[in-house]
């Protein structure tokens, strides 16, 4: 059982397997003291503090972009320390103990805004990072199947056309990757991965590794490689690059993280970029407070260099099945101190997710419906894609060679991003607002269902934006003429039944394939109940699965590869589903031929 959490993070909890053995993760990985931190190339390089002193605080001091060099010297004379500059966007990330120092900095010349970024202290691991441990990797001998996620979204289909550009990079801004993971060594782009964790980018080997599961599950979505292993990715000849914005300890997204991640984005040509976080320790900024409002105009600042050198950010809209289009009240905030209960209007805004500029994500589960989880709004949801929901979890990637499921708007993301990088290796030359633009013309439209929360038109809605994304028509492909047959019809099973679902093939001469793809979907909650065969148009029966009894998983999502090079192609093929017990039943939702 998945049982979602709203958290930062926003995933559910994990089931995780390596050979077939199960396993939960939830805890960060260990790490030891290291070397001193690195400068980033982004920002100006600056003098740390010699030693951490407790009550030191973090603010972002937001000045004209340009030179900052005078706001610098007022920081370092009202009881402060430069962490990191952006000048090119007029942020400076800002150190003081001082309870005194945001309002003295608020009346210096040439400061425009000045905001505390948490309500705790910043670790003393920002002035001695420690480094991620290195994952001990298992060798897998799971093989690659398609998956209901990817089937949903036509991804299996979009491979036929194209696997992706290794000249596109995705930058995952999350928890950190594990790199040398079977699945995601081939793709994985060392050269522009980073650490961005306290605001200041730490580019040392193996800072960009993963405190925790979240960011590999989310990389595996996008990019985990077409070889054979495990599981393949939406866009799997893509590149990755982990940008490791979670603190150790915590896993907390502050905003010097986020806007350094931004501008790492941009300064390495990352095309895309996945976001499933909010920017802790507030679930919404608003405005009419001085510090979130510094939060709101720094991150946005950020991203708006990001996209002006040319990068797309997707972000996950988030698990609460909160409607982010009526806000009133946060009950989460602050999280890294004690929350309180405050009444809020919809000036507040999630951050990234609410960004101008940035793609938003609802979830999907198994099915053209949203995620019970997932949050939803009228003209804020961007456009929806597969995130998991009960027993139907997103399987991908986990460290150390692993696999398991999650759920949530987290696992929904990276399939947007994974098509946005599949748009954007089929034409190089388009901009963030073009991918964002065909994200939505493509998108399969899919109407509210029967909830009042739901408004808007089948075209665009609040649960679902401008419907879920589609890989294949971003790849500007189409299944080859007579050569691809599918069956939606729905057909009950009964227990102790037997049914068959008919496929008509014509235009196809000759003899059917010896590798003849036999794609099925079927509903059951048992399926050790079942046994499925395919018939031949003569009658011949190929038996494609026999579950075994004691099988208690629910749905059959994947696809087949049949001998049938003796059969004549064309005529009327027939999936024939056996259930051969009692209490548990389900439909044939669909199956589909390729040949």
């Amino acid at each position: 059982m998945h049982t979602l959490i709203s958290s930062r993070l926003r995933r559910s909890v994990v089931a995780a397997a390596a050979l077939g053995a199960a396993v939960v993760f939830a805890t960060p990985l260990g790490a030891a003291h290291a070397a001193p931190i690195a400068s980033e190339t982004s920002a100006t390089s600056v003098t740390s503090p010699a030693a951490w002193a407790a009550g030191t605080r973090a603010y972002l001091v937001i000045t004209a972009p340009g030179d900052s060099s005078a706001v610098r010297t007022a920081i370092n004379g009202n009881g402060g320390t430069v962490f990191a500059n952006y000048d090119a966007i007029g942020v400076i990330v800002a150190h003081s103990a001082s309870s005194a120092f945001a309002g003295a900095m608020r009346g210096v010349n040439g400061v425009q805004m000045v905001g505390a970024t948490r309500t705790s202290d910043v670790p003393a691991d920002a002035y001695n990072p420690a480094l991620p441990a290195t994952p001990t990797q298992a060798t897998t001998t799971l093989t690659e199947s398609n998956r209901w996620d990817m089937t949903q979204i036509k991804a299996d289909k979009a491979w036929a056309v194209t696997t992706g550009s290794s000249a596109v990079k995705v930058g995952v801004l999350d928890t950190g990757v594990d790199d040398l993971h079977q699945d995601i060594a081939p793709n994985f782009n060392a050269a522009d991965s980073v650490s961005c964790a306290y605001g200041k980018a730490d580019t040392r080997t193996g800072a960009w590794r993963p405190f925790g599961d979240h960011g590999t599950h989310v990389a595996g979505t996008i990019a985990a490689a077409k070889n054979g292993k495990g599981v393949i990715g939406v866009a799997p000849s893509v590149k990755i690059s982990s940008v490791r914005i979670a603190e150790p300890n915590t896993s907390m997204f502050f905003a010097e993280n986020t806007v350094c991640g931004f501008m790492w984005a941009g300064d390495h040509g990352f095309k895309v970029t996945n976001n499933s976080y909010y920017t802790d320790p507030w679930m919404f900024n608003c405005p009419d407070n001085a510090d979130q409002a510094a939060i709101i105009e720094g991150v946005k600042r950020a991203q708006e260099y990001a996209e002006n050198k040319g990068s797309l950010q997707i972000a996950a809209a988030g698990n609460s099945d909160y409607d982010l289009a009526n806000k009133r009240t946060d009950t989460s905030s602050p999280n890294d101190s004690t929350p309180v209960t405050r009444t809020i209007t919809n000036a507040c805004i999630d951050i990234p997710t609410e960004l101008p500029g940035v793609v938003t994500v609802a979830a999907m589960g198994n099915g053209n419906v949203k995620a019970s989880y997932s949050n939803f709004g009228r003209s804020i949801i961007d456009v929806a894609a597969p995130g998991g929901d009960g027993a139907s979890g997103v399987y991908s990637t986990l460290p150390g060679g692993k696999y398991g499921t999650m759920n949530g708007t987290s696992m929904a993301s990276p399939h947007v991003a994974g098509v946005a990088a599949l748009l954007a290796s089929t034409d190089p030359s388009a901009t963030p607002a073009d991918l964002r633009a065909r994200l939505s013309s493509q998108a399969t439209d899919t109407a509210c269902p029967s909830d009042s929360r739901c408004t808007g038109t089948t075209a665009a809605n609040s649960f679902l934006g401008e419907g879920q994304v589609d890989a294949l028509k971003a790849v500007g492909g189409t299944p080859p003429p007579g050569a691809y047959f599918e069956n939606t019809a729905d057909v009950a099973i009964a227990d102790n039944s037997t049914v068959e679902s008919p496929i008509t093939v014509t235009g196809v001469s000759g003899n059917a394939p010896a590798t003849l793809k036999v794609g099925v979907d079927i509903k059951h909650t048992y399926r050790g109940d079942l046994v499925l065969s395919l018939v031949a148009p003569d009658g011949t029966v190929y038996t494609l699965e026999d579950f075994p009894n004691n099988d208690g998983t629910d749905n059959v999502a994947k696809t087949y590869t049949v001998n049938a090079s003796s059969e004549v192609a064309a005529g009327t093929w027939k999936l024939r589903v056996s259930d051969v017990a009692s209490q548990d039943i389900g439909k044939i939702d669909a199956w589909n031929l390729t040949f």
